[in-house]
C-alpha cells in the first residue's frame, strides 16, 4: 500500500528584479518513491500553463537545509536565519524559491514517520538499474 503525504505551503519566487512573488507549493512525499520528494507548482507559474512538478532526493533537501548542497538541476541552501532557498535549473532558465525552514523541517519529519531515513527499501529494480549504469562493474 502506497502512502502519500501532501503539505501545501506558502513560498516566495524570487523574480529577476529581486522581488518576491508569493506562490503556494505543494510538498509531496510518496512511500512507493521513498528516496524522493516532489515539489508541485501551480499551473499559473509555469511557462506552458501546466502544473509543474520537480522531483529530487529527499536527502538533498535534508542536507541543503543546513549547508549548501546539490549538483545538477536542483540546489538547496540556507538563506538567512529562517529561510531555505531551492534553486531549480532548466534550459529555459533558473528559478529560486524561498521556503520557511521550519516548514521544510516539519515536512521532512512527517515523511520520516512513513519511511525512516536510511530505511528506504532497495528493491531489485534499483539494483538492476545500478548494475546497468555501472556496466556490471
Amino acid at each position: 500500500m502506497s502512502i502519500t503525504l501532501e503539505q501545501p505551503t506558502g513560498a516566495s519566487l524570487l523574480t529577476p528584479d529581486d522581488e518576491e512573488l508569493a506562490v503556494t507549493v505543494t510538498l509531496r512525499y510518496i512511500s512507493r518513491d521513498p528516496l524522493a520528494v516532489h515539489f508541485v507548482f501551480p499551473a499559473w507559474i509555469s511557462l506552458d500553463g501546466e502544473e509543474l512538478t520537480w522531483t529530487f532526493a529527499r536527502g538533498l533537501l535534508e542536507e541543503g537545509i543546513g549547508t549548501p548542497a546539490g549538483v545538477g538541476n536542483v540546489h538547496v541552501s540556507p538563506y538567512g536565519p529562517a529561510c531555505t532557498a531551492v534553486e531549480f535549473r532548466a534550459p529555459e532558465g533558473v528559478a529560486i524559491v524561498l521556503f520557511d525552514t521550519t516548514t521544510l523541517h516539519r515536512f521532512l519529519r512527517r515523511s520520516y514517520t512513513i519511511t525512516e531515513p536510511g530505511g528506504e527499501p532497495v528493491g531489485p529494480e534499483l539494483e538492476q538499474g545500478l548494475a546497468a549504469l555501472l556496466g556490471g562493474v
